[in-house]
């Protein structure tokens, strides 16, 4: 009686196996990921912990300074999510520091993946030798977009440098249109004076301003080149465009009212929900007047230190599921970036990423972001300093070198 109890009770508990398994590999994930194209993403790694047997428990926080915050938080106080979202960068170093987060360099090694890691990626997550966060994309943060319609509507070209697409914003506002779509938030401001130095100084201007703080680098005749530019870039905007989202100037350009943004290929997330085809009905183009190069940031996921076995096994999981080739191309056909893995096969992505995929496997062609050089105090005081410059026109470009001189003698 005792043995058919025991057996009857052995069923029942193994037909409750599969939810048993599936709470204990519960991950609650924060995140910033909240636009139409950004979700669509994300659910992939959702779908895809799910069929691995586990609980996505989904905690997004608009905007990515405040997910941050939340997440630094919750972890610095002892009640710490699952994994976390960070850009490919610094911006987790005092986590490490602190000794708050699991290294993941076992599940690295297991897999041989740094093998198939581009170096400036590989770099970004590894602190003291070990690798303290799995790295999910790569975008390309130097992207330009443009609407093919108002293009023939003005009867040009694809622009190939910014003293080309001067003329054509020159075209577009003639026609009516604005001519370029602008978030006019201090992030933005950054990423598209950032763009314009890529354009004029090319990667070795950048790699000296970025990376080693040259003051050389901003007194040069390219880095002022990149300073008028920017200051001409004025008068392309709306009147909407200070305070407007990201998405939303994305959504100027899909809708035909603005010609072209100049934005991460997170952008192309938008085109896509919008139900646009790269080549077709928008096209992206990459500025390089010297030498070309392609801005690679991205984003991580960092695990804070599990305080149970189920919570390991669930981190593990999760960084395993991330990186699967599969994964990887369904999230990058979403999310609008390329697989950080560079031995998947690209062949069923958009023309832009085949593109750019094309494009990092020129090792001279692999820029790191600025979030990769530079502290995230370093990067905050230059991004006043362009926001200051954009926002008062009667500021001169020497006043604005000035103070980018300034920034740079600091200890940041």
């Amino acid at each position: 009686m005792r043995s058919a109890s025991f057996a009857a009770m052995s069923a029942v508990l193994l037909a409750a196996a599969p939810p048993v398994l599936a709470q204990e590999m519960k991950a609650e994930v924060i995140h910033w990921w909240t636009s139409g194209g950004e979700s669509a993403a994300l659910k992939v790694f959702a779908d895809q912990f799910t069929k691995a047997g586990g609980t996505w428990v989904d905690n997004a926080v608009a905007g990515g300074a405040n997910a941050r915050t939340a997440a630094i938080n919750r972890t610095v106080g002892g009640n710490p999510p699952t994994a976390m979202q960070f850009n490919t960068g610094k911006q987790f170093d005092e986590l490490v520091e602190n000794d708050l987060l699991t290294d993941v360099e076992a599940i690295m090694t297991a897999g041989n993946l740094k093998a198939v890691l581009p170096d400036p990626i590989l770099n970004a997550t590894t602190r003291r030798g070990k690798m303290y966060a799995v790295p999910v994309n790569i975008h390309g943060q130097n992207w330009v977009w443009y609407n093919k319609a108002v293009l023939d509507k003005i009867g040009g070209t694809e622009p190939k440098n910014w003293d080309e697409a001067l003329v054509l914003l020159d075209k577009v506002k003639a026609a009516g249109l604005i001519p370029l779509a602008f978030s006019g938030q201090k992030t933005w401001e950054r990423g598209l004076f950032n763009a314009i130095l890529l354009d004029k100084g090319g990667p070795a201007v950048w790699t000296e301003f970025f990376g080693k703080r040259s003051q050389a680098a901003a007194k040069s005749p390219q880095f002022r080149a990149a300073a008028e530019t920017y200051a001409k870039l004025r008068s392309y905007v709306d009147q909407g465009a200070p305070g407007r989202n990201w998405n939303d100037a994305t959504a100027l350009v899909i809708q035909g009212k603005a010609f072209m943004q100049v934005m991460g290929d997170w952008a192309k997330g938008e085109f896509a929900a919008a139900n646009l085809t790269a080549g077709k009905e928008f096209g992206c183009t990459l500025f390089g007047s010297r030498g070309g190069g392609y801005v690679m940031g991205g984003d991580v996921f960092t695990f804070p230190k599990p305080k149970t076995e189920a919570q390991a096994k669930a981190q593990a999981t999760l960084a395993k599921v991330m990186l699967e080739p599969e994964t990887q191309i369904l999230f990058a056909q979403k999310k609008g970036s390329i697989p950080v893995r560079l031995d998947v096969d690209g062949s069923s992505l958009d023309i832009c990423a085949q593109r750019a995929m094309k494009v990092i496997g020129d090792k001279s062609q692999q820029v790191p972001a600025v979030e990769m050089l530079s502290s995230p105090a370093m990067t905050g005081a230059l991004e006043d300093v362009y926001s200051q410059f954009w926002n008062n026109p009667n500021q001169t470009v020497d006043q604005f070198v000035e103070k980018i001189l300034g920034v740079l003698k600091q200890e940041l």
